[in-house]
């Protein structure tokens, strides 16, 4: 079965976007935006709700920037043929390899699971993942942690009030601080 892993760069303080929305702490330095790309390699769909659609939406055209370097050639080139969900009640259409998710997370990932397929299903987005493992789907948590502390914003974990037993899997520091922690989930 396919495994579902939620995926995000992530504040020591917890939080995804700080209480202003924004992000700019996560710009990657070349070995964590390396590691990106490698990690991408293992995806077999992607998805992810309008905020973070509408911020990866640069990625589908983002070939055709003469300013680009080759890392971030690559990354478009791995990014823009990925299927996509789309998680949305306010778009009406989506564009590139995506399209809008007819049913809730939970149905979409237990069709995903049901089809043939290869590759992971990733999850992108706090709200989309505090949903899905609320239903008990979220086989790995993977976090860029950022020497940040952003003081409020978008949470990274959902707030419930279950326990959800981990197992640490992989850890990683690079040159930058940044440490990447991945947990699986016990079951």
């Amino acid at each position: 079965m396919r495994s579902v892993t939620y995926s995000m760069n992530v504040s020591l303080d917890g939080y995804i976007v700080g209480p202003d929305g924004g992000f700019d702490w996560t710009a990657p330095d070349e070995d964590v935006f390396r590691f990106w790309i490698d990690e991408i390699r293992g995806v077999g769909v992607h998805l992810m709700g309008r905020r973070l659609y509408e911020t990866m939406l640069y990625w589908e055209t983002a070939d055709q920037d003469p300013s680009l370097d080759a890392a971030m050639l690559e990354w478009a080139a791995l990014w823009k043929p990925l299927p996509k969900v789309v998680f949305s009640t306010t778009l009406s259409a989506v564009q590139g390899h995506a399209r809008l998710a007819s049913g809730g997370p939970a149905e979409e990932i237990e069709r995903l699971r049901a089809e043939p397929g290869e590759g992971e299903i990733a999850i992108g987005g706090a709200t989309l993942a505090a949903e899905a493992a609320a239903a008990g789907l979220i086989d790995e948590y993977r976090a860029m942690v950022h020497p940040v502390l952003v003081g409020g914003g978008t949470p990274f974990f959902p707030r419930h009030e279950r326990r959800v037993d981990l197992e640490l899997v992989e850890t990683r520091t690079f040159s930058s601080r940044v440490v990447y922690l991945c947990h699986r989930v016990v079951r």
